[in-house]
């Protein structure tokens, strides 16, 4: 089976943690700094804080901008649930805003129309490794005095006009397994304030600014230097496994663009898509349904997934929360959307056996 992700790690990775594990410094310490630096400099910020997730970066990034009780955040409803999660952790309410058809990112134009007297923050999802329209979103930021708050758990070094995903507010990352660089489980928070770094690195440490010194409620999110030594040698790999996804990306989209009611993905021009996922639309038009095709992909070796097949306003607890949203561009595309194999270690005879079986 020609799995739809995996993570890929060497022997530098295996002789960095065997380092850690020997040293007997095991928590967040010196590994985790040089890990921090050296992300910050890869992004173009002056501070990256480390986490131990993905979400505790969103959680932490939110409450270090000052979001809190009442507050509201508009976002996107086509992400994973830990977007707007984090929200609510605050105790503040996420506002969702439907998505691009092609890019599957918030509409920036349809923005202004969800601003009310108690909207904070801006919090775009840079889906599937394409960044948003940055450039559209910070300007609505400015106009009403919005602070931007970037999920990037999906976008390790893409780019938006030459800048780097998680540096055109406060960026978050997840290096979770199946991401385009791991720690095992892990989080990365970036940004040039240092007002915002300095209370996100107490609010991951239980509110403490010295050692047993607490001054506000914090908690447990730190990074193991275990976690960090294996981030650092996945950071140096990370822009030529950007690469591979490129390159393989483009070698699909180029074999399936001919095939009718199979849409490849859309690249903005101005982008550096790095392809977390390789993501088609199913429509009508094809043979197979959607969960036709993921069977008879599977019965070919395939693998496939579907991210996501519900907005998440659809799910059980936003429903109990009261949401009733009914965006039209996200329902179609939980209807529709399929991602396939596009992993940096997939061999070219792996990805003509992917063409070789959408073509059946």
């Amino acid at each position: 089976m020609i799995n739809i992700s995996s993570p890929l790690l060497g022997n530098d990775e295996i002789e960095a943690i065997t380092k850690v594990l020997r040293s007997g410094a095991l928590a967040q310490g010196t590994e985790t700094e040089k890990f921090e630096e050296a992300f910050a400099s890869y992004i173009g910020t002056k501070y990256a804080i480390a986490t131990n997730s993905g979400t505790a970066a969103l959680h932490v990034a939110l409450l270090a901008s000052g979001i809190g009780e009442g507050d509201e955040v508009i976002t996107s409803p086509f992400s994973f649930i830990a977007t707007a999660n984090a929200i609510l952790f605050c105790g503040a309410k996420p506002i969702f805003v439907d998505i691009d058809e092609d890019t599957f990112n918030i509409n920036p134009n349809l923005i202004r129309e969800k601003i009310t007297p108690r909207t904070k923050a801006i919090l775009p999802v840079h889906l599937y490794g394409q960044p948003c329209d940055m450039k559209e979103i910070a300007n609505i930021c400015n106009e009403h005095d919005l602070i931007l708050i970037e999920d990037a758990c999906q976008a390790h070094g893409a780019e938006y006009a030459g800048k780097k995903a998680g540096s055109f507010g406060v960026g978050c990352f997840s290096f979770y397994p199946t991401k385009n660089m791991t720690t095992g489980e892990g989080g990365m928070i970036t940004t040039d304030n240092e007002s915002i770094a300095e209370k996100a690195r107490m609010l991951r440490s239980h509110g403490q600014r010295g050692r047993y010194v607490h001054e506000i409620l914090g908690y447990n999110y730190r990074m193991t230097d275990m976690a960090a030594a294996i981030g650092i040698c996945q950071l140096g790999k990370l822009d030529e496994f950007n690469q591979r996804r490129i390159d393989n990306a483009k070698f699909l989209s180029g074999e399936i663009a001919g095939i009718e009611g199979l849409v490849p993905p859309f690249v903005t021009p101005n982008v550096r898509h790095v392809f977390h996922q390789f993501t088609v639309r199913v429509g009508k038009e094809f043979t197979l349904s959607r969960d036709e095709l993921r069977q008879s992909l599977s019965e070919h070796g395939v693998g496939s997934a579907i991210y996501y097949p519900l907005p998440i306003y659809r799910q059980q607890l936003y429903q109990k929360l009261g949401y009733d949203d009914n965006l039209p561009v996200s329902e179609k595309a939980a209807q529709e959307v399929l991602s396939l194999p596009v992993r940096p270690d997939l061999r070219q005879e792996e990805l003509e056996t992917i063409v070789r079986a959408l073509l059946k």
